[in-house]
């Protein structure tokens, strides 16, 4: 029998998706779960047939069944708990976006150096069918040589702001949104150096005081000269999947290329073995990946990465994107922000130094 590592899941908003994939997964035990609103955690009880909730973050700390904590608390609060679950000396699971910014984050990875355990961020999109598959032939050195990637994020999200939250200080459509097709872009060029973005905020943010741009664009270039674009829009109107897939991943190299993304379809063309494009059809999955309905929830994505996370756990392998790959990320967003406020090239490097984070 395989061995089961015991989750206990802080947040039970977005946590919803974790709980599924936990009780679909025979690598998986639900040991407890935590979230200040009572009723809610009443609701998850029953959806997943649990024994026990708290209310206290504290508590399930030090419930020695635990062995890993999963984080889906509000975006500001992520650099403390996973602080707090270090200390407690529990494997860490994050949602993203890691931080919202690099402060304190040379002191959370000495914290995760002393504790010894592994802190890995839940980039969803890396575990669309299309963008695992993608990822399996780039590894196999089917595209030859990568020389551009192109990713968006493009959605008609204008729901969102009719939420509380998206007017709280420190909204960001960048850290919200767009960090999807970031994550995608440096998983790819993952030494970027030079970064050069754009951003426009239209009148439907601003109807609801939202100032943040919500359409983006902004060019990456590594230490070798490759080079990636990124793009991400969320208060127009947009095609939706009828057209194209709102989170795509464009690989070009010099014997191929292929698209993944999020709409349970990958396209590919590798010379000379697959000289026309193919087009592969995951739409018989649409149930695994969208258990709620909707689309509203991510489960599937995270089956995927819960199960390669105990995966790496049972063989003394560093999940990835992990605390150090998912700082870099948040460095190349600072990039973009600096970008955009100064209209000049922003350095990657150079945010690293100013956080004491040369050496990353």
């Amino acid at each position: 029998m395989e061995h089961r590592w015991k989750l206990g899941v802080l947040g039970l908003g977005e946590g919803r998706s974790i709980l599924s994939a936990a009780k679909s997964s025979p690598l998986w035990e639900v040991a407890q779960i935590c979230d200040l609103n009572e009723a809610l955690c009443k609701e998850r009880v029953s959806e997943f047939d649990l024994e026990r909730y708290t209310l206290s973050y504290e508590e399930m700390l030090q419930d020695p069944s635990v062995d890993v904590v999963g984080i889906y608390t509000p975006d500001p609060l992520h650099s403390l708990h996973i602080r707090m679950a270090l200390e407690a000396r529990k494997h860490v699971i994050c949602t993203k976006p890691l931080m919202v910014s690099l402060e304190g984050a040379a002191e959370l990875l000495e914290v995760q150096r002393k504790s010894g355990k592994h802190v890995m961020v839940g980039q969803s999109s890396r575990y669309f069918e299309g963008t695992m598959r993608q990822r399996e032939d780039y590894e196999a050195g089917r595209h030859g040589e990568l020389v551009t990637v192109e990713t968006q994020y493009i959605s008609d999200s204008r729901w969102f702001l009719e939420r509380d939250w998206s007017r709280q200080k420190g909204f960001s459509w960048l850290y919200n949104f767009m960090i999807h097709a970031v994550d995608l872009a440096v998983w790819y060029l993952p030494r970027v150096e030079e970064v050069y973005a754009m951003g426009v905020t239209s009148s439907n943010s601003e109807e609801y005081g939202i100032h943040c741009p919500d359409s983006l664009k902004a060019l990456l270039r590594d230490q070798e000269g490759h080079t990636a674009s990124v793009m991400g829009g969320y208060a127009m109107p947009s095609f939706k999947t009828a057209v194209e897939s709102s989170i795509s991943c464009t690989l070009r190299g010099t014997k191929g290329i292929s698209r993944g993304g999020s709409d349970l379809r990958y396209y590919r063309k590798f010379l000379p073995d697959l000289p026309n494009t193919q087009i592969l059809d995951f739409s018989d999955k649409k149930g695994y990946y969208d258990r709620f309905g909707n689309g509203s929830h991510h489960a599937g994505e995270y089956q995927n990465y819960i199960d390669y996370f105990a995966r790496c756990l049972d063989q003394g392998v560093t999940p990835k994107p992990d605390l150090a790959e998912g700082i870099r990320t948040l460095a190349v967003m600072e990039a973009i922000e600096q970008s955009m406020r100064t209209h000049e090239t922003a350095r990657v490097p150079q945010i690293l130094e100013k956080w004491g984070l040369k050496n990353l």
